[in-house]
């Protein structure tokens, strides 16, 4: 499996949260505690668990020209996504789903950088993905638990010590916006009621989809994890395999 560096990614601005509890999935995880906890976010508050609403582009269309379009109303509004340094590849399309898994789960195929959203008759939603640099490895199954719009983040005191100048600023929080490293949006992996510090969100650099380029957290075009985000609800199985 391609290695799977832990992310340094924290999240805030929740807006929904899972206060159930789900059986126990069993995962495979090479990685000190220490290197976990770079990805540790604050306690959420309660919430109300909700269904996602249905996606604001519609139905299932690929057009690149129209999914990756401006988005005007955003609360942060976006401008088209820069696709030229994108291989076509990665760009969201309908594809045969991975076999074995039931409608609703997501699978993130590490080594190939695709996310998929299966769906009925043997098809999928896919997205392409960046994925971590070489480090501590991580797969198995999660859930969706959390789910945030337009997150703040926060850097860890590692990521503080390494770097000052680029992170000191920002030791009490990142708001969320345009400029911060989670994106447009985040959902959020649990094991049961346990964090595992991965993150599916968003990035504003498109170039580095289909890349191991991120710190470990499985990100998408801001576009993309918008329309992810809408689609899935809390509690949506998650598979991570190489």
């Amino acid at each position: 499996m391609t290695s799977l560096p832990l992310p340094p990614h924290q999240g805030a601005s929740i807006e929904e949260t899972s206060p159930s509890s789900m059986p126990r999935r069993r995962f495979l995880a090479l990685g000190a505690a220490a290197a976990l906890a770079a990805c540790t976010p604050p306690e959420p508050p309660e919430g109300q668990v909700g269904i996602a609403p249905a996606p604001r582009f519609g139905g299932l269309d690929f057009d690149p020209d129209r999914i990756y379009a401006s988005i005007p109303d955003e609360r942060f509004p976006l401008e088209g996504a820069d696709l030229r340094e994108v291989d076509e590849q990665f760009l969201r399309t309908m594809a045969t789903a991975p076999a074995g898994y039931a409608p609703g789960t997501i699978v993130i195929d590490t080594s190939d950088r695709f996310l998929y959203l299966v769906q009925s008759g043997g098809r999928a939603i896919r997205y392409g993905v960046g994925v971590g640099r070489q480090g501590a490895t991580w797969r198995g199954r999660a859930r969706v638990a959390r789910k945030a719009d337009w997150p703040g983040w926060t850097p860890t005191p590692t990521m503080i010590r390494v770097d000052p100048a680029k992170n000191g600023p920002w030791a009490r929080g990142m708001p969320g916006g345009p400029d911060n490293p989670l994106g447009a949006r985040a959902l959020y992996l649990y094991d049961g009621n346990r964090d595992t510090m991965y993150r599916i969100h968003g990035t504003n650099e498109p170039w580095s989809i289909g890349q191991n380029v991120s710190s470990g957290c499985i990100r998408l075009i801001n576009h993309d994890i918008i329309d992810l985000h809408a689609r899935v609800p809390i509690g949506t199985p998650v598979v991570v395999r190489d």
